[in-house]
């Protein structure tokens, strides 16, 4: 029991500095990727509510495509078919070996993609839920887009998809941990690199598992606060 503790500890002797350092970085790749997932979620729902039809088509499409291939295989095309295609336009410029990308804006890249398409249907449902009555009585008197993105659409829009937003949070939480394919020395890859190094894979495994599962009951209370917050001045019916 005393040698975990101290393998888990701080200092010279233990993995603590190096474990915090990954969490830290399963935190920055996370929220990277889901404001990405929502940058791409959102121009996807307004493309599934146009009216033009390429714009809908393009997002059925994204979506669809998105939703039906596993996360780890966009990963390993991103990373794999980015970085041979930096290395192929470089050997063009006379340059030799083998050129990788960044690993952490792959990671955020390919996760926010996979993201962005549940997102889009998250915030589309959103949208869609909002009372028409509110929308027609804010034009009626005299409201402009803008006002009403402001008064009206935004906050009865975030309200309704707050709770989607969050499960897809926690998914991409998750799925960060797929990411350390390329590389990237997050939480799972730190772990995996410790229980490696160490002879000890249970007592690394087991801290992953403690760590990640701090991080999501963490991110499940900010999140009903959050959704708590969003409600005030609501009618209950």
């Amino acid at each position: 029991m005393f040698s975990s503790v101290a393998l888990l500890g701080f200092g010279q002797q233990g993995w603590g500095d190096q474990l915090l350092l990954a969490t830290l970085m399963t935190l920055a790749v996370s929220v990277a990727a889901f404001l990405a997932g929502i940058g791409f979620g959102i121009l996807g729902a307004w493309a599934k509510l146009s009216r033009a039809g390429w714009a809908h088509v393009a997002a059925d499409t994204y979506t669809t495509v998105m939703r039906g291939i596993p996360d780890l295989l966009v990963i390993y095309l991103f990373y794999f078919g980015g970085s041979g295609a930096v290395s192929t336009l470089a050997h063009l410029l006379g340059a030799q070996g083998f050129y990788g990308i960044n690993p952490f804006m792959v990671g955020t890249l390919a996760v926010g993609i996979v993201s962005g398409a549940y997102q889009t249907e998250v915030l589309r449902g959103a949208y869609l839920a909002i009372p028409t009555g509110e929308l027609e009585a804010a034009r009626a008197v005299g409201m402009g887009r803008m006002l009403m993105l402001r008064r009206i659409t935004g906050p009865r829009l975030l309200h309704y998809a707050l709770p989607g937003l969050g499960n897809m949070w926690q998914q991409v939480l998750k799925e960060s941990a797929l990411i350390s394919v390329t590389g990237l020395v997050e939480l799972m890859r730190q772990v995996h690199i410790g229980a490696g190094s160490s002879g000890q894979p249970f007592v690394f495994y087991l801290a992953g598992f403690t760590l990640y599962l701090v991080l999501t009951t963490a991110s499940g209370g900010f999140l009903r606060l959050a959704e708590a917050h969003s409600a005030r001045g609501q009618r209950r019916a």
